[in-house]
């Protein structure tokens, strides 16, 4: 499945959730849940101990939930229980808590509002602008940034037209980052000083313009040349990042300097607060 992780919020506790877009479900992390129902000092052991006697019981709901890979508190992806909105509502019978019914309106609200803003893709950009505001980023900047996620969108819509799966998504990507600006996505997180944090969202206003100027070159060949397999898309990649590339380079020229910053978002957006904007 096509899965999307995100981090959900329910009283100030972060639930981690994944999106399956084929079974148009949530998956919820099941220890997190326990977390927030319980406020259990160590809800793993509290899941573990539960899992068990539910087991024993014959409960088919613990049988049937799912393991998926989600970010642990250590940075590392591990294999976490889960599981989707109704096996949630059956697990939570078996958890004493007053907590429970305000948090199956929640879970019930979180699935509601995915359905709408698939229905309406304005609604999740607008979800998106809101958030960016709420942590400080200028008008600009947020402009720039639903621009590249539909330029992105776009071009990933391409790739699985053209046979892209899995990892090699990926390997597109860094081939597209390494031609425009010199560096491997991974050196680029480094120079920024960034660990997991997304990329794109820590880019100046003219590193995500030609970063998304190369993504978008990249959808247009690979439509008019329509490769087949990952060689052929590889070199589709980086003749989209050489378009960006030679913008980047014309530009370096006339100012003196390269384009490529080590700020990150945290020191762009303190800089800001200092300087009063």
């Amino acid at each position: 499945m096509t899965k999307k992780q995100s981090i959900q919020v329910f009283e100030q506790r972060k639930v981690r959730t994944v999106w399956d877009d084929e079974a148009e479900k949530w998956y919820f992390s099941v220890v997190d849940v326990v977390g927030v129902l319980t406020d259990s000092p160590d809800p793993r052991n509290y899941w573990k101990v539960l899992k068990n006697r539910l087991i024993k019981e014959g409960n088919e709901t613990v049988t049937s939930c799912n393991r998926l890979k989600l970010l642990a508190a250590d940075g590392k992806m591990r294999l976490t229980d889960v599981a989707d909105t109704e096996q949630l509502f059956r697990l939570i019978q078996s958890i004493p808590s007053p907590k429970a019914e305000p948090f199956k309106l929640w879970m019930a609200q979180v699935a509601a509002e995915r359905i709408d803003q698939m229905q309406d893709p304005e609604l999740s950009i607008q979800q998106a602008m809101t958030d960016y505001k709420r942590m400080g980023y200028s008008e600009q900047w947020i402009n720039q940034r639903v621009k590249s996620i539909e330029v992105r969108k776009e071009l990933t819509d391409e790739w699985q037209r053209r046979g892209i799966a899995g990892q090699q998504y990926a390997t597109l990507t860094d081939i597209i980052t390494r031609e425009w600006s010199g560096l491997t996505t991974k050196d680029y997180k480094r120079f920024k000083g960034l660990k997991k944090e997304s990329l794109r969202d820590n880019m100046t206003n003219i590193e995500l313009a030609l970063n998304t100027l190369a993504e978008a070159a990249a959808t247009e060949i690979s439509k008019q040349q329509q490769p087949r397999g990952l060689n052929q898309n590889m070199q589709v990649a980086k003749s989209g990042g050489s378009v960006a590339k030679a913008a980047r380079e014309q530009l370096e020229n006339q100012l003196g300097n390269s384009v490529i910053s080590p700020k990150n978002a945290v020191q762009a957006l303190a800089e800001k607060t200092s300087s009063g904007e």
